[in-house]
This record gives structure tokens, C-alpha cells and sequence, in this order.
């Protein structure tokens, strides 16, 4: 049986910098480089950050952030994945990680793949965005619900509370996946949000019988 050496990583933004949250990106990538790891998982839209004031400000008081966000935002491609693919490449490892992508006028939850050779191997968008996230983020489609072949493996992606959709989960185990990148933003939401998580990723790896991280 072969053995990947994996990374589920925590790390904080730098807040309103999209460069400063990609140098952090890519100093882990090489740091977990140099530790062995093969594959690592990023946290939900870390890139340039999750966008926390939407749990706290009412819709009309949200433009300020909003534009904020808009303003740092990851387009695709661009000098931001550039960066973070050159790292893997440097690392030899297999990337998944999330960022804040615009796209025209719009920004979208997304989740990027990269290979060990630095290429980008996927994007897909969050199909439907959680309650207050919907003031941010456009909604997705499905043809991002696919596993892609990577050095370390198959490989696919979900965020958050697309776990509580059995059918997402479902096409992702019909179509080979090995190995699930299971993101998600910081425990803002404290011990039941960290509880709610666990379950949702151990339950995906007891059904599918592969590992989820």
C-alpha cells in the first residue's frame, strides 16, 4: 500500500493583504517541503481571507469590507497562483488551498489544486454559499464535482458545509477520488463548530473508506 505523508494546516491570514497571506502560504509550502510532506490542505478561502464580517455586520453595513475583499481578491491565473504553484513545485507537493477568486464583478468561494510540478490541476467553486455567505460569494456549478489524478493520488475537494450534501460527496467517491481535501474557515464558531467538522470529515472517511483530511 502506498503512503503519502499529509498536512491538514492551520494558519492565519495577513488581514487585508493578499500578499502578505500568499508569502505566508508559500513559506509553509516549502517549510512542509522540507518536513517530507507530500500532501497539504489549506483553510477555506485563507487566501486573501475568510470573510468573517459577514457574521457580524447586517447586510447594509457589509460595502466597506465587501469592497475590501473584492480589492484583494485572487483572480485566476494570475501573479497569486503563479507564486503559490512555483512553491509546490520547489516543495514537490501536492497543494489544495482556498481563495476568495474574482471573476468579473463577482467573487466566489474556490478551491484550487496544484500539483507537485506546480501545475494547476483544478478549480472548482463552492456550489451553493452557507446562509450569511451568500451576501459574498456567488454560487457554483457542478462541474467541479470530480476527482483529478495528482502525483500523490485522486483526489477531490469539497468546503465547509457542502459535507452535509450526500449527493456532492457521493458523485466525488463515484468518480475514484483516493484522497479529500475537506476545507474549512477557523472555529469562530467555538467547540460545537470544531465538533460539527470532526464529524462531517470522519463521516466522509468511514463512507467513502479513504482518507479525508
Amino acid at each position: 500500500m502506498k503512503i503519502i505523508k499529509a498536512a491538514a494546516i492551520q494558519i492565519s491570514p495577513a488581514l487585508y493583504s493578499r500578499e502578505g497571506t500568499v508569502e505566508k502560504v508559500v513559506q509553509k509550502i516549502i517549510e512542509l517541503g522540507r518536513a517530507g510532506v507530500q500532501f497539504a490542505t489549506f483553510p477555506e478561502t485563507v487566501v486573501p481571507y475568510y470573510p468573517y464580517f459577514c457574521f457580524v455586520q447586517r447586510p447594509f453595513e457589509m460595502e466597506g469590507e465587501y469592497l475590501k475583499l473584492l480589492h484583494q481578491a485572487v483572480t485566476v491565473p494570475s501573479p497569486t497562483t503563479l507564486a503559490i504553484g512555483e512553491a509546490c513545485k520547489d516543495a514537490s507537493m501536492v497543494v489544495s488551498i482556498g481563495v476568495n477568486e474574482r471573476d468579473g464583478g463577482s467573487l466566489y468561494n474556490t478551491q484550487l489544486l496544484f500539483d507537485a510540478d506546480g501545475a494547476l490541476l483544478q478549480r472548482r467553486r463552492k456550489i451553493s454559499p452557507t446562509f450569511h455567505e451568500r451576501m459574498v460569494w456567488g454560487q457554483g456549478d457542478g462541474s467541479g464535482l470530480r476527482a483529478v489524478d495528482s502525483a500523490v493520488g485522486r483526489i477531490g475537494q469539497l468546503a465547509c458545509w457542502e459535507h452535509y450534501n450526500p449527493l456532492a460527496r457521493y458523485a466525488l467517491m463515484a468518480d475514484g477520488e483516493q484522497i479529500h481535501s475537506a476545507m474549512y474557515p477557523g472555529s469562530f464558531g467555538g467547540d460545537l463548530f470544531a465538533e460539527q467538522t470532526q464529524v462531517n470529515i470522519r463521516q466522509h472517511a468511514l463512507e467513502s473508506g479513504y482518507i479525508a483530511e
